[in-house]
């Protein structure tokens, strides 16, 4: 039977304040069971779900699962049925109804498929709970981010993601036809966003896709990012970024905790432990307590993979949170705009995060000065000539500056515990996929 439902229509989290009164739900039929001459059916909207009571010639109509409805009927306390009401539906109207056979069952309390078959049919998968769960926390961790950093002065930009060079210069760039030149999808903002404190702004932050045509096919890495920038004027070294970032993540986790409890209960995830000070230990150390404590011998210089998983294992078994800030990289693994260490010569005030055995923050104090950045480019065969729309800025008087970027997808998926960044991505680009 159909209905014009023209009452107010309520979420099914709010179905309890409104006892008494006549409301329409609407959302996905998650299951039906009939019992007598009833129909209860648990109703799935963007809140939660609710159980609707259906009788008579309503009962009796075949009702699909995941058939999207309108309900409209009177709201009665029941503590027996989820959030302690129901509706008693005076009139139903199917909106659509399926027409192919699900690739999966969608209303277990785990899903049974694999992750590639999660992913082949994303849409369809983000309806359960748990697999919906990561893109509601990502937001509220975006949300803190914002809010945060509003707070201190920070300006929100928007930077091109069509750019003529890379960041880094030609590598791990995707190219793409524009007009009559080649331009690239940008490896991150960069360039810009160091180019906007000059120009005024002094403080700076970004929310945007970042590309990385990078060879990797694993569980960390992601062709398409979102990645959460931030460059900040007026430092006196890298140490005022790592206060920065120290105090914004626990200002993130906060939010987190407090807008996604219930994603985090569904989880069984906590909110990571952000201490007052995160421990800092130079990149040259880390790899001296590898070779001590752990017999792991790598060349001097980043860290790879293994060793961040043993660095943060290392810090957490000292009774301390697995956060570590990794610092004074060298010169010959860092960006041409790295400040170099002008009490260590050949390293950089630089440095990465690492949470629970992974990287999830590169950043640093910048060059300012245009001579020493333009000699810092020919030294990586870079020509200063093609970054002159960059220089130019500097040139006019740039102030000591620097900053650093969190990849979202990878930081969702370690506060949640997600075994990969896939599932923190809504519709995931990697090595090998680029549909849905």
């Amino acid at each position: 039977m159909s209905s014009s439902l023209t009452t107010t229509r309520v979420l099914a989290r709010d179905l309890a304040r409104h006892t008494g009164q006549t409301v329409t739900l609407k959302g996905w039929v998650q299951s039906c069971r009939h019992l007598g001459g009833l129909a209860f059916v648990i109703l799935r909207d963007r809140s939660g779900v609710a159980q609707v009571v259906l009788e008579g010639e309503l009962a009796a109509r075949p009702l699909p699962e995941e058939a999207v409805v309108a309900v409209t009927g009177e709201v009665a306390a029941d503590p027996r049925a989820v959030g302690g009401a129901e509706v008693r539906a005076s009139a139903l109207e199917v909106l659509s109804a399926p027409t192919r056979v699900p690739p999966f069952e969608i209303n277990k309390k785990t899903l049974k498929a694999s992750l590639e078959t999660i992913l082949e049919h994303r849409a369809f998968a983000l309806r359960h709970p748990r697999i919906g769960a990561a893109l509601r926390v990502q937001a509220a961790l975006i949300e803190g981010f914002r809010n945060y950093l509003a707070g201190q002065g920070f300006l929100e930009v928007r930077t091109p993601k069509i750019v003529a060079t890379g960041t880094e210069g030609g590598a791990n760039l995707f190219p793409v036809q524009y007009f009559e030149q080649r331009a690239f999808l940008a490896q991150s903002p960069q360039l810009y966003k160091q180019m906007l404190v000059g120009a005024g702004y002094e403080r700076v932050f970004e929310v945007g896709p970042a590309y990385r045509a990078e060879d990797h096919n694993t569980s960390r890495h992601l062709s398409e990012f979102t990645s959460l920038d931030v460059e900040m004027g007026f430092i006196d070294s890298e140490e005022d970024l790592m206060d920065l970032e120290t105090e914004l993540l626990r200002s993130m986790f906060a939010h987190v905790a407090e807008r996604s409890a219930a994603e985090l209960d569904l989880l069984g995830a906590r909110v990571p432990e952000v201490p007052g000070r995160i421990e800092r230990i130079p990149v040259h150390e880390a790899h001296e307590i590898l070779r001590r404590r752990y017999r792991k011998v790598s060349p001097e210089g980043d860290l790879d993979t293994e060793g961040e998983r043993l660095i943060c294992q290392y810090v957490a078994g000292e009774g301390r949170p697995p956060l570590v800030f990794i610092t004074r990289y060298p010169a010959s693994v860092r960006p041409f705009y790295s400040f170099p260490d002008p009490d260590r010569p050949g390293l950089t005030r630089t440095f990465d995060l690492l949470l629970a055995g992974q990287e999830i923050t590169s950043g640093g104090q910048r060059i300012h000065d245009p001579e020493v950045l333009r000699e810092s480019l020919r030294r990586r065969g870079l020509d200063p000539a093609g970054f002159q729309h960059y220089l130019e800025i500097f040139e006019l008087g740039m102030p000591p500056h620097g900053g650093f970027a969190i990849g979202a997808e990878r930081l969702t998926a370690l506060v949640l515990g997600l075994g990969n960044a896939r599932e923190a991505a809504a519709f995931p680009r990697d090595r090998t996929r680029l549909v849905p």
